[in-house]
């Protein structure tokens, strides 16, 4: 190809089905990041992707100069194996508040970059925000020394770190073109596997509650995701986790790092630490510090039952400026000035407990994001929920709203009284841990 090559040139040859050269995605990469390609292309790029799809090496291609559109941290000077943990959302999803602590007890790295909410699915940012003082605005210089000395590290993407998917993720979101496995495999990667990472685990959830409802769709997510990964040179595993209602039994910021910090005192709930474990045994074999799953399982449930994952917690919002004393006094969390019980219409089984619906109550409350520019209620949200399959009887609470404001309340509890569905008989179990990919 001589001479020059415009934007639509490379748009007109996606739109009509062709596979892109490395240059052409390069170019694509590249006016996102330096402006050379105005908004509108970049829309209309997005879209062709869309429509037409990436093949496998398209998408690593694509992948990893999203990944070079800024820099890529070093982290060479922590001698410990470097493994980090995603999930693709969910509600209730509190996992790396304790998960981080408990793997980097046991003897690894865990720098881990993580978002905010948008939308139903709350952001690991925006939970450890609800800590007072607690910074997740770091320099790459202190996110390196953090991980040198604690081992543990959970920070907000820099300024440095994957450009190019600040501004493609803001134009997919408005332009209707976020389900596309291509480029969600980009936004997702770049900036993980510019954290200076050896080893990934992912958490890819399916159900009501999840971005991917479809567990086929979930599955697929989760092999390109681990293909391209691999590709580039990072052992990475996927597990698929069901995400039809909450995870745990709190939804909101606060409500959630409370959960979290129960969690690490051995009491969290059973679905959640389930995840937990399952994750975290992946990510000890991953990493090389354990051999079998039943010795990293070993190592986690250590780490709880010695004190020395609440410790690396504590050390950690310590030094990133937090208050450590909401490890043991989760009270001084911000709190809800109104408190509304949900109760039960009859007496029975809890059949269901909708995610989504959940969700949608605590998002009315404030506690996410509908638009990127809201603001959140680091107080507000669900608590107490029911579980599936517990027994419950008329007129008790399946459910606590935390509200600071009493029309929002009222609306919530309207929501949430059509989320739980009643039985007679014990509902069949459901599978929480679905299959690894990527083993």
């Amino acid at each position: 190809m001589s001479g020059p090559v415009f934007p639509q040139h490379i748009i007109a040859r996606k739109r009509d089905g062709h596979i892109l050269t490395d240059a052409e995605i390069a170019s694509f990469v590249r006016g996102a990041t330096d402006g050379s390609w105005a908004d509108y292309q970049l829309s209309a790029m997005l879209m062709a992707i869309f429509l037409r799809g990436m093949t496998p090496a398209e998408t690593a291609t694509y992948t990893a100069a999203m990944m070079r559109s800024g820099i890529v941290a070093d982290l060479g000077s922590v001698k410990l194996p470097k493994v980090d943990k995603h999930s693709t959302g969910g509600v209730g999803d509190k996992v790396s508040l304790h998960l981080a602590p408990m793997v980097a007890a046991c003897g690894v790295a865990v720098p881990m970059i993580s978002g905010r909410g948008l939308g139903h699915s709350g952001g690991t940012l925006d939970k450890l925000e609800a800590i007072p003082g607690f910074r997740v605005s770091l320099s790459l210089e202190e996110y390196r020394a953090q991980v040198e000395r604690l081992g543990l590290c959970l920070i907000g993407q820099t300024a440095e770190l994957a450009p190019a998917d600040r501004k493609l993720y803001a134009l997919r979101d408005v332009t209707a073109t976020v389900e596309c496995i291509p480029l969600i495999c980009g936004s997702i990667l770049a900036k993980k596997l510019a954290e200076g990472i050896d080893v990934l685990v992912l958490d890819v959830k399916f159900g009501r509650g999840a971005f991917m409802k479809e567990k086929a769709k979930a599955r697929e997510l989760a092999q390109a995701l681990v293909a391209v990964a691999t590709t580039m040179g990072k052992p990475t595993r996927a597990l698929l986790t069901a995400m039809e209602e909450p995870l745990g039994r709190a939804v909101g910021n606060a409500l959630e790092v409370a959960e979290s910090i129960a969690c690490l005192k051995g009491r969290g709930p059973a679905d959640t630490m389930a995840v937990t474990f399952a994750l975290g045994e992946q990510m000890l074999l991953l990493a090389g510090v354990a051999t079998t799953a039943a010795e990293a399982r070993r190592q986690l449930e250590q780490s709880l039952s010695t004190g020395a994952a609440l410790s690396k917690f504590r050390a950690m919002v310590t030094a990133q400026g937090g208050d450590a004393r909401v490890v043991d006094d989760p009270a001084l969390l911000p709190q809800a000035t109104i408190r509304l019980s949900v109760p039960s219409s009859r007496s029975g089984w809890v059949q269901d407990v909708d995610a989504m619906q959940v969700a949608l109550a605590a998002l009315r409350l404030g506690a996410g994001r509908a638009r990127a520019e809201d603001k959140v209620d680091p107080a507000v949200g669900v608590g107490a929920l029911v579980k599936r399959g517990e027994r419950i009887e008329a007129g008790a609470a399946w459910a606590i709203v935390h509200a600071n404001d009493q029309r929002a309340a009222q609306e919530a509890v309207a929501m949430l009284t059509k989320a739980m569905v009643v039985g007679d008989q014990p509902p069949p179990a459901v599978e929480l841990i679905g299959e690894l990919i990527g083993a």
